[in-house]
């Protein structure tokens, strides 16, 4: 068998490094159902801009943002109104699930995309893609609950806070496990919503607040409350995985 000239060495083909199983990215790719999410929220941010601008939609476009709202917000009144007329079975239901559709302007939505692809990817990669689903939904729907249950504040609460707060309490409850395995103060779990409410606080102090961090801080509960239920395998997996890392 002939050598090597002396020097050189055997080159590994670029196609075979691709291939090769070994070979990790360097960046881990976001999980799908977090791309679906934020692409959906932003086409819809999309399609209101392109009718405040008259792109699309010729001059009755403009208020298209405005009508969005009134069909697709969530009321706490309509809500009220269908608990007193027992109508159980009525569109108007879809509010519970479409309100983190529609947003305010194109800076209230991209805030919420920044920490929708952050914190979903942190919450997917470790709790599996169904966790993701299932937080954002359910968190929306029970912040909206709690805004009309105790806020009962007539104006439509709007946007994807609300259920991406439930993503971060699902984060917070696996740096509440971690911080508990590594023998360290789990409080320390808590400093990202204590961060977020501090500064939802001096912002409302100089500029005025709403009602709709009632709905933020319940979705944040949902999240924490609901992870070890929606771990990918169950929540003696997740601990499993967090210690592996």
């Amino acid at each position: 068998m002939r050598g090597l000239p002396t020097g050189e060495r055997p080159v590994k083909k670029v196609e075979d490094m691709s291939s090769d199983p070994n070979q990790a990215p360097v960046v881990n790719p976001l999980p799908g159902v977090v791309v679906g999410l934020a692409v959906a929220i932003f086409a819809v941010e999309l399609i209101m801009l392109a009718g405040e601008r008259q792109i699309v939609g010729g001059a009755d476009s403009i208020g298209w943002r405005t009508e969005a709202i009134r069909e697709y917000a969530f009321f706490a009144p309509v809500v009220d109104f269908l608990i007193e007329r027992g109508q159980w079975v009525s569109s108007e239901w879809r509010r519970f699930v479409t309100y983190p559709f529609i947003h305010l302007s194109f800076t209230h939505t991209l805030f919420v995309i920044v920490f929708l692809l952050a914190l979903g990817k942190l919450v997917g990669e470790l709790m599996g893609s169904i966790a993701v689903v299932a937080t954002f939904f359910v968190s929306a729907i029970f912040g909206a609950l709690v805004y009309a249950g105790l806020a009962g504040d007539p104006r439509p609460l709007v946007g994807g806070y609300p259920a991406v707060y439930g993503l971060i309490g699902a984060y917070t409850f696996i740096l509440w496990v971690t911080y508990g395995n590594l023998g360290e103060s789990q409080w320390r779990a808590f400093t990202l919503i204590g961060f977020l409410l501090a500064f939802q606080l001096i912002f409302g102090v100089l500029f005025g607040s709403t009602n709709d961090w009632v709905a933020e801080v319940a979705g944040f509960a949902m999240g924490f409350v609901i992870a070890p239920v929606t771990a990918r395998g169950g929540f003696r997996r997740l601990v499993d995985r967090m210690r592996q890392r």
